[in-house]
């Protein structure tokens, strides 16, 4: 793990409509020592030029939490609306490193303090230490927990997802949150062509994310996506694990972005029967529209100081 610096740490999304229904983006760590084969944030157009270098080592941003308690501040005087913090989009914030530097709990905490909202998205089980700042903030602001969650099965998963919690484990993540009333749930992409695209696969991850009190299973494509950079760093992996795949994938998908897999249809139609049968929420306007529907009440300066 190396430090580097930052000037500015929550920056507004830049899109109409954002995925997880945040405001901003913070990203406390730069890189990721997951190691997980299919990794988007690996791509080139993401890395191409900085002199880190490999997405594998995780760089933390030293003045971080210094920039955020600033940039909170400014906007507590500019009385600023309700603003709602997405993070681990591009690295995850629970990191090896974070049990050990709570950069991201800090992080926790200053959210709670100056009264904003939080959207995470991690692979690591150490999220649930962190239960009781995301029952706190839920008192006055929106909070989603999401945990990437791709196969149930732990040999397939160290296979894909190496250095990650177990998917016991971040199940029973799942479980420890809610059980803190806190607002979570499963994200279950990517669906990695002729590795995890089985009906049986998807069935096994709805009923063990209902059985362990998600609100929501999350799939928004059925399948992947490769660009150069994690293109050539997947197939390196699946020539090691899975011989001759490769090849398929070439001739299947040449050099498209958006790789679907072939029964895509199929498994959408499974995936959302199986969400209705638990009484899952998994369309992304109605997880938005849950875990955002409690609106704090007008702020006043002198709640920016409790």
């Amino acid at each position: 793990m190396q430090y580097i610096s930052a000037k500015k740490m929550i920056l507004p999304v830049k899109y109409e409509i954002d995925l997880f229904g945040s405001t901003h983006m913070m990203n406390i760590y730069r890189g990721c020592d997951h190691g997980c084969i299919y990794c988007d944030s690996r791509s080139e157009c993401y890395q191409g030029g900085r002199p880190e270098g490999d997405f594998g080592v995780v760089h933390a941003k030293e003045n971080a939490l210094f920039l955020i308690e600033q940039e909170l501040q400014a906007r507590r005087k500019a009385n600023a609306p309700e603003m709602v913090i997405g993070t681990g989009s591009m690295s995850d914030p629970y990191n090896s490193f974070e049990k050990e530097l709570e950069l991201t709990r800090n992080a926790l905490r200053l959210f709670d303090k100056y009264r904003c909202g939080v959207g995470v998205i991690t692979k690591s089980a150490l999220v649930a230490r962190d239960a009781d700042l995301f029952s706190a903030i839920s008192k006055h602001s929106p909070v989603n927990v999401g945990i990437t969650i791709t196969t149930p099965d732990e040999e397939l998963c160290r296979k894909i997802e190496p250095n990650v919690s177990t998917p016991a484990k971040r199940f029973d993540a799942i479980k420890k949150l809610s059980d803190a009333e806190v607002f979570c749930g499963v994200h279950m992409n990517p669906i990695l062509p002729n590795i995890t695209d089985s009906e049986e696969n998807v069935r096994r991850i709805v009923e063990k994310s209902a059985e362990n009190g998600a609100e929501y299973v999350l799939c928004y494509g059925f399948g992947m996506t490769l660009r150069k950079g994690n293109r050539e760093y997947y197939y390196e992996n699946l020539d090691k694990e899975w011989p001759g795949l490769k090849e398929k994938y070439m001739k299947t998908y040449g050099s498209k972005y958006v790789c679907d897999c072939e029964n895509a249809k199929e498994l959408a139609a499974v995936f959302a029967e199986e969400c209705e049968k638990y009484s899952l929420l998994y369309k992304i306007k109605d997880i938005n529209r849950v875990w955002k529907k409690q609106k704090p009440m007008q702020k006043h300066l002198f709640d920016f100081e409790k």
